[in-house]
């Protein structure tokens, strides 16, 4: 028998010469990746087993990973810092032998269910550094032959001991050549991002180079709109581009913008100032946010940056500060954009504006060369755009019209802007009436960089149209220059016809005087025929202090009664918007009534060969006459038919006031009362009291006289001044004490215009 301390003896020798061969090996690599190789092959080959594997610890993701594998598996394994064998060796520190794996409830089966490999049994020992700190773990798996025994695992402790110097000093070296990668990469981005000067796919890039360089989901810049108080983002490329606009104090955006400082949200649902609602809306679920101020070289906050889902974790302060740094460094880029998007869109409006104008416009430079004309000019001038642009003025204004040459030079000498009325061009073989303008163009410094011509022509029906338009509605009078004699005519039309009148006019008149009277209606009759215009109704007439227009005629639309009582509501809180005006100046108020009827009319011109008028007739426009005048009668201001209330496709407070019979007709027809006007002030409790003048009005005409005269009454207790519930109490009581004949529908027979 052998004596056993020789043997153990040379056990240890041979252990330290193998330890020595590791140190030695260690040295002579220069990449963390060849010394990841070297121990693993070293601790697998002396312990006989048939695979090892190497887990380093990420500090920003608190995961173990595995950078170098044996057998069929290649690729980089992660998973968290205490989970399965390897994370109870690195968060304890203490050194496992594990005879039978998934005997072990600390075994992690995943790796071996996606890989298909069986592990038996296990040796995992802690890799530490010299002050003691854990940076990993080795482990190494299933014994060839036998059974993993204490003396293997201090062999596995003492070869990774051996080796985490150089592990250590293999990893520094790789962080430093990452850093510097960064920061080379960074350099190239910034510079290849800052050089685009289109807004939009600036955008794109810089959104897309922040996901890539922090390693998330997905980003957004937002950049805040002064004038809108917006922060706004381009989201998408070319035809599915869309623009998202949010308040710029909402949500982590909003928050960031407004205090100037960065936002790192690890768990986004744990905190309340997120809003879930996008996640719902799109399905997608927000993890983890950064979100950084863009700020410019002047130290004023322009806008954010956002990024979503950093991949292994939340954002770290080294995200933070990558982030701020490179926002700060395309701060400018993004100004430079900015301005050359605004200058390109008032390029553009310009543009669209000079094409549009039905006035010729040309413009030349300081040495006299034609640089513009827009469409209006070219069809003056009978022209194509080669023919007029780039040319001299000298050689285009020639001949007949070379006058306009002298002026031009004349207004260029004196920098003062000339206006000719009526002036004569000759193009061609035609002689065109216009009016012309021309006046220099000056730089910033005040200093001339050429002139200007406007033309308008005023020939022919353009000079008859802009007649015509002082003595009537401009529409009819387009109407007319293009309809010529088919416009003289009668025809039947579909129309909402709007009578108002000033209430207490005498009073008003015999208060202010002739010329006080006059200057009050010029004031009153300005406000309500801009109400009319806005909503493209025509002003029919003036009738004394009455007003008759119509909606409808002569250009129609399906929502011709809309159109008149939304004039109407206008009209009346125009009326108070003046009273209040008129009150602070010592004048009197001003009241009106309005009626609305729809109808089929007659439209046309209608008078003698010496003087026509286009203007409305038929029942329609009676009706709309009398209903202007019962507004008296029940304290309205805007009353309306049935026939208008059925043909609103919009929606409106209103009541239904009566059915009568009006002075001149047979037929009874509902009306009703438009409330929208009203504020809590002018009527207190309006809903309420429609509630209960509807229930009333159906009492009433039920023969519940009791009932209806309590219903209405309760409407005077909530608004003592509605006339209407006032006027439906006397009639109860007049009713019950002398109850109508059985045949009695509630229709109210009018007595007076």
């Amino acid at each position: 028998m052998a004596d056993p301390a020789p043997q153990a003896q040379s056990r240890r020798l041979r252990q330290v010469e193998l330890l020595l061969e590791v140190s030695r090996r260690m040295a002579s690599y220069d990449t963390l990746d060849e010394i990841l190789n070297a121990l693993v092959e070293v601790t697998t080959e002396q312990l006989g087993a048939e695979r090892g594997t190497l887990f380093l610890n990420d500090a920003e993701t608190n995961e173990l990973f595995s950078r170098v594998a044996q057998g069929n598996i290649q690729r980089e394994i992660r998973f968290l810092n205490h989970v399965g064998i390897a994370g109870h060796v690195f968060t304890t520190g203490e050194p496992l032998l594990i005879p039978d794996a998934y005997a072990d409830p600390r075994f992690n089966r995943s790796v071996d269910e996606q890989t298909g490999f069986v592990t038996r049994n296990i040796l995992c020992v802690p890799i530490r550094t010299v002050k003691g700190e854990i940076i990993g773990v080795a482990q190494t798996l299933n014994k060839l032959k036998g059974k993993f025994t204490k003396a293997d695992l201090e062999m596995l402790g003492a070869l990774t001991t051996q080796g985490t110097l150089a592990l250590q000093s293999a990893r520094f070296l790789e962080s430093m050549k990452k850093v510097r990668q960064q920061e080379m990469e960074f350099i190239d981005v910034v510079s290849e991002v800052t050089a685009d000067i289109k807004l939009g796919s600036l955008l794109q890039r810089v959104m897309g180079e922040a996901t890539r360089l922090l390693n998330a989901d997905r980003s957004t810049l937002f950049l805040n709109d002064e004038k809108t108080g917006e922060l706004w983002s381009q989201v998408g490329q070319g035809l599915e581009s869309m623009q998202i606009r949010l308040p710029n104090t909402a949500g982590i955006a909003g928050a960031v913008f407004t205090s100037s400082k960065t936002i790192n949200i690890p768990y986004a649902y744990a905190d309340l100032r997120f809003n879930p609602a996008f996640d719902k809306r799109t399905g997608y679920f927000t993890r983890s946010i950064l979100c950084v101020p863009i700020i410019n070289k002047n130290g004023k906050t322009i806008g954010v940056t956002q990024v979503l889902n950093k991949r292994g974790g939340p954002f770290t302060a080294e995200d933070e500060s990558r982030l701020r740094a490179f926002t700060a460094q395309i701060s400018i880029a993004l100004e430079n954009a900015k301005l050359f998007a605004d200058v390109q869109q008032m390029k553009n409006y310009n543009e669209a504006m000079l094409e549009s104008m039905s006035n010729g416009v040309i413009t030349m430079d300081g040495d006299g060369k034609i640089v513009t004309c827009n469409a209006a000019g070219l069809r003056i001038f009978r022209a194509g755009s080669a023919d007029v642009i780039g040319r001299s003025a000298a050689d285009f204004f020639n001949g007949p019209n070379a006058w306009l040459l002298e002026r031009i030079k004349q207004v260029e000498s004196s920098q003062e802007t000339e206006q000719l009325m009526d002036a004569e061009l000759i193009v061609g073989e035609d002689r065109i009436s216009a009016n012309v303008s021309m006046q220099p163009l000056l730089s910033v410094e005040k200093k001339s960089i050429g002139s200007m011509i406007m033309i308008e022509d005023i020939s022919s029906e353009k000079r008859l149209r802009a007649t015509m338009s002082r003595y009537m509605d401009p529409g009819i009078a387009s109407q007319m220059i293009n309809e010529g004699a088919d416009m003289l005519g009668g025809k039947n039309v579909l129309a909402t016809v709007l009578f108002s009148d000033i209430r207490s006019f005498t009073t008003i008149t015999e208060q202010l005087g002739a010329q006080g009277t006059v200057a009050m209606l010029n004031e009153y009759f300005t406000l309500m025929v801009d109400c009319i215009q806005r909503e493209e109704g025509m002003l029919d007439k003036f009738i004394g202090d009455a007003i008759m227009a119509a909606f409808g005629i002569p250009v129609g639309h399906e929502d011709d009664a809309d159109r008149a009582v939304r004039t109407s509501i206008a009209m009346i809180r125009a009326l108070q918007a003046w009273n209040a005006q008129r009150a602070g100046e010592g004048k009197p108020p001003v009241d009106i009534g309005i009626g609305l009827n729809t109808d089929q009319v007659v439209s046309g011109n209608i008078g003698s060969k010496k003087r026509m008028d286009y203007t409305i007739i038929g029942d329609g426009v009676n009706l709309a006459a009398r209903l202007e005048s019962a507004c008296k009668q029940y304290g309205a201001r805007i009353l309306i038919s049935e026939f208008t209330y059925r043909a609103l496709r919009g929606t409106y407070r209103t009541r239904e006031l009566d059915i009568v019979v009006v002075q001149g007709k047979t037929k009874p027809v509902s009306i009703y009362e438009v409330l929208d006007f009203h504020t809590a002030d002018s009527y207190p409790h309006l809903v309420d009291a429609m509630g209960l003048f509807r229930d009333g009005l159906d009492a009433y005409r039920n023969r519940r006289w009791m009932q209806a005269w309590e219903l209405f009454t309760r409407v005077l207790s909530l608004n003592p001044n509605d006339k209407a519930a006032l006027m439906y109490v006397e009639r109860c009581d007049e009713l019950a004490a002398k109850p109508p004949p059985d045949d009695w529908d509630g229709t109210y027979v009018m007595r007076s215009k």
